[in-house]
């Protein structure tokens, strides 16, 4: 049999029905899924599973020894319970059966076999429940299940309760068994220039390796292929864009940009000039700009963009900034006026010639502002238009929408960017300029944003007040805890600000289920860190008589910006808030931030809280307080945090620690991981290469005419993992 069509076969023609909807729990539908649903590792006879490495939740394949067998009766119902430790070698983990009858009847002292299940700590023990299990040395196991485990190595499947590995290789097997030939994406004359073997005997062997020595050459070529085809998807994207119409908006000599910055107090970097001009380029293209601008924490990625703005401007066109929160889009606003000045008073008597207008649009603005905010768009009267999602609505209208800012675009999809993209007059299409102030390693720069041109700002404005950042152990030294509240005092007697950042809104919050209530010692702080609760007890106890505020998610538009507002002015300068501060927030006098259970915070995001600060000419703290153990892996998050400023080495420290799903969006979509082999974290010099090699397969035949394998592949893919990548 060969590929044509079988690769988009529904399992249920194939495996049957029963085993295809126990395979659907895996999210495999097609032959193609299941084909690719490789193994995640590969046990080796006589080399038993290290059972340290099991984790209480996961659903584990183990390959293990039986170390002893007891049979007791049920106390409280009739029947009989099996009790098996099974080890290797040097741990032990329990299994537990509710009944003797079944495959656990033939377990014995010494018998070798796989055993799968949910891994589940009772009273300090781990251990698996009912789990299913497939003893190898069994001679009354179905031959066609056995013939999986005769070779030395046994293929190890991401495999749930209902289709256990053993039965995945099974189903793999029906299905591989007839096929006598694949259609293969990868062009002739690369898989000769790399050596690779076939499509078709890279899977065979991936699925059912003899030994390692096969086994390295068939899973690298399919490793090559994944980012090939991902690499040709994302290349026909950019040559996409490349295609559509933009009106040209050339850099002029005399307008806002040349006296914006004229007035500039200090110089741009050389980072800041270098973007420009590429940004500068783009935006005299007949083609619209795709660009991404990642760099770290007070960058100045801001008055980068306020300048491509302004350009556009110059040129007759307007500017939109999207932001993702009303806090942040309200930011934006106040930030574009202070650094315009005069050249943001459009319509007003002081205003200087040619000066534009500012105007912000949000979901809670009043009808008042909303029916005037959509005039001065419509007409033109507002060269930039500040919002959030309110800016996606049909009623928004521009006269001649030139460029589109996004801010944080990880927090919009695909769609909604669309939209706003599509909003310029006839048929040319805006400029698009993406911010992020999340530090992206490189192999997620070629892959999550493949589609974009991508430029970054390494360095930050001169001036800015280092930010010493501490780890205080609250558990281990709980009266470290009031040398923070007394420091926090100290720096608002000095006239600054302090930020203090809680996990969670109140003690009632529905998503507080996973923070541990324990008394810990920490007998300074409140055992929730939560808004709420913080607020109450440092107005009573560590900061009484120092006004303190409070921002979170629940507040009304008006109640977050009067906090806000209250904060910068110093009127109340102690500000407790969830991470709804996270980026973006721009108050120079703030010094301090105290982050509690800094633990239950990622690297990156650690890394943006403390951004907030030291974003003056002052010296600034943070004050990172866990009660994580010494050792635990969520302590080290917080340690190496602590031990460096650099945000793009810790990002680096953020993918080497975080599912790679979830950073490409696995969790947002709800869905399998859009990567399935390949690895972000050590496989930079593949996705390179196949970005190359695909680059010039897509600039020789964009429609892959000649390469009808590579473009069915591509197919497949997109609308899976080509928009997951997006939306990451």
């Amino acid at each position: 049999m060969t590929s044509a069509g079988v690769l988009d076969e529904p399992l249920a023609a194939v495996v049957g029905a029963a085993t295809a909807k126990a395979l659907r729990t895996l999210e495999l539908v097609t032959v193609a899924d299941l084909l690719w649903h490789l193994p995640r590792r590969y046990a080796e006879r006589g080399q038993l599973t290290d059972l340290a490495a099991l984790r209480p939740g996961e659903q584990a394949t183990v390959l293990a020894r039986v170390a002893s067998v007891e049979v007791r009766p049920m106390r409280r119902r009739r029947g009989q319970m099996m009790s098996v430790v099974v080890t290797d070698g040097r741990e032990k983990v329990s299994l537990t059966f509710f009944s003797v009858r079944g495959p656990q009847a033939r377990l014995a002292e010494g018998r070798v076999g796989l055993f799968a299940g949910r891994v589940e700590e009772y009273r300090g023990a781990r251990q698996l429940v009912h789990p299913d299990l497939m003893l190898l040395d069994d001679e009354s196991t179905d031959p066609e299940h056995a013939m999986g485990f005769a070779d030395a190595l046994i293929p190890v499947y991401p495999a749930t309760r209902s289709m256990p590995s053993w039965r995945v290789g099974k189903a793999v097997a029906t299905v591989l068994g007839p096929i006598t030939d694949l259609d293969d994406p990868l062009p002739a004359s690369l898989r000769d220039s790399y050596g690779f073997p076939s499509r078709l005997e890279s899977l065979r062997t991936a699925h059912r390796p003899t030994d390692r020595g096969s086994l390295g050459p068939a899973l690298d070529r399919l490793r090559f292929e994944e980012a090939f085809v991902l690499q040709t998807e994302l290349a026909r994207r950019r040559a996409a864009s490349r295609a559509l119409p933009a009106v040209p908006r050339p850099q002029t000599e005399l307008g806002l940009l040349a006296r914006f910055d004229e007035d500039l107090p200090f110089p741009l970097t050389s980072a800041q000039r270098s973007v420009g001009e590429q940004i500068s380029n783009d935006l005299s293209q007949p083609h619209p700009m795709h660009r991404l601008l990642h760099g770290d924490v007070g960058s100045g990625k801001t008055l980068v963009a306020l300048r491509a703005m302004l350009a556009v401007l110059d040129a007759g066109g307007q500017a939109a900034l999207l932001a993702p929160t009303e806090v942040l889009a309200a930011q934006h606003e106040r930030t574009l006026r202070a650094m315009l000045g005069p050249l943001g008073d459009g319509g007003m008597l002081t205003a200087e010639q040619d000066a534009t207008r500012v105007v912000l649009l949000t979901g809670s603005s009043s009808a008042v502002q909303r029916r005037r905010a959509l005039a001065e768009v419509a007409s033109g009267t507002a060269g930039i238009v500040v919002g959030t999602h309110a800016l996606l609505s049909q009623q928004v209208q521009f006269r001649d929408l030139g460029l589109v800012v996004i801010d944080e675009q990880h927090r919009f999809g695909v769609e909604q960017r669309a939209v706003l993209a599509e909003r310029a007059s006839g048929p040319h299409r805006p400029h698009v300029l993406v911010l992020t102030a999340t530090p992206i390693p490189r192999t997620i720069a070629m892959t999550v944003f493949g589609d974009l041109d991508v430029s970054v700002l390494a360095s930050g404005p001169p001036g800015r007040a280092p930010v010493a950042t501490h780890v205080v152990p609250a558990a281990e030294k709980p009266h470290f805890t009031e040398r923070v509240w007394a420091r926090v005092r100290e720096e608002v007697a000095a006239g600054n600000r302090a930020y203090i950042v809680c996990p969670r809104i109140g003690s009632d919050d529905p998503d507080d289920g996973d923070l541990d209530e324990a008394d810990d010692g920490a007998s300074t702080l409140p055992p929730s860190a939560a808004v709420a609760d913080v607020v109450d007890s440092l107005r009573s106890g560590a900061l009484n008589g120092v006004e303190i505020g409070a921002l979170h998610g629940r507040m009304s538009a008006e109640q977050k910006d009067a906090a806000m507002q209250a904060f910068s002015d110093g009127s109340v300068p102690v500000l407790v808030a969830t991470t709804v501060i996270e980026v973006g927030v721009d108050v120079p006098a703030a010094t301090v931030m105290v982050v509690l259970d800094a633990d239950r915070f990622g690297v990156a995001a650690l890394h943006q809280l403390r951004g907030r600060v030291g974003r003056g000419s002052r010296p600034s703290v943070c004050l990172l307080v866990t009660r994580a153990p010494s050792g635990s892996p969520a302590r080290d998050r917080v340690e190496a945090v602590a031990a460096t400023n650099d945000g793009f080495a810790l990002a680096d420290i953020d993918l080497e620690q975080r599912r790679e799903g979830d950073l490409l969006g696995d969790a947002q979509s709800g869905r399998r991981s859009s990567l399935r082999l390949l690895s972000l974290r050590r496989d930079g010099q593949v996705i390179s290469a196949a970005r190359e090699a695909a680059a010039a397969v897509v600039d020789d035949d964009p429609d892959l005419v000649s390469h009808p394998a590579l473009a069915a592949e591509v197919d497949r893919m997109t609308g899976d993992r080509a928009e997951y990548l997006q939306r990451a």
